[in-house]
């Protein structure tokens, strides 16, 4: 079932996800839900807090990205097959040079802006079937991982942007939170 994407405004964007286990209620239903909802989205990441869960859970697609040419070709192929389920997730390490990427987000739609972040990663999480997994991940998968668990933090990638950038983009975030925006999938946005 595809669910509305929480917009830009509502308070579970800013709450910390909270740890879940193997018992979390419909957890198989959600995720098969979540993946269809970002797909239905063209997404490449949605986090629970993007469709009002405030817990520990986001999910990856980076396969849209593996049709960029300007990527070498076994970059290209990593990115067409890398989809994961993330659940309680620590990054336990950042590294390597800082690199800008025009980064968007489906609950701040038709904003894209340059953020700068590590180019590589280190991270600790448990797969759908509780696998625990410890993955080295560098480029645009770990971005992508970034940005998705920058969600379970309550931070949206809008925060990483200079104060002049966020008082430029002010009156846009303001008309999404008032769902002044036309977007072409499902949103709920924040009750008035």
């Amino acid at each position: 079932m595809v669910l509305p994407i929480i917009a830009y405004g509502d308070p579970v964007l800013r709450k910390v996800g909270t740890e879940i286990d193997k018992y979390y209620p419909n957890l198989k239903e959600l995720i098969t839900n979540m993946k269809e909802t970002m797909k239905n989205a063209r997404g490449v990441g949605l986090a629970a807090p993007q469709i009002g869960k405030a817990i520990r859970l986001f999910i990856v697609d980076t396969s849209p990205f593996g049709e960029d040419d300007q990527l070498d070709e076994k970059e290209q192929a990593f990115l067409k097959s890398f989809k994961k389920v993330f659940i309680n997730p620590i990054i336990t390490n950042e590294e390597g040079n800082e690199w800008a990427f025009s980064e968007g987000c489906l609950s701040i739609p038709n904003i894209n802006e340059d953020v700068f972040r590590n180019e590589k990663l280190t991270i600790e999480y448990f797969d759908e079937n509780f696998k625990k997994h410890i993955e080295n991940l560098n480029g645009l998968a770990a971005r992508v991982i970034q940005h998705e668990y920058d969600h379970i933090e309550g931070i949206l990638f809008t925060d990483k942007l200079s104060s002049l950038k966020k008082r430029l983009l002010k009156k846009k975030l303001t008309n999404i939170s008032k769902g002044n925006i036309d977007v072409d999938y499902r949103m709920k946005f924040p009750k008035k």
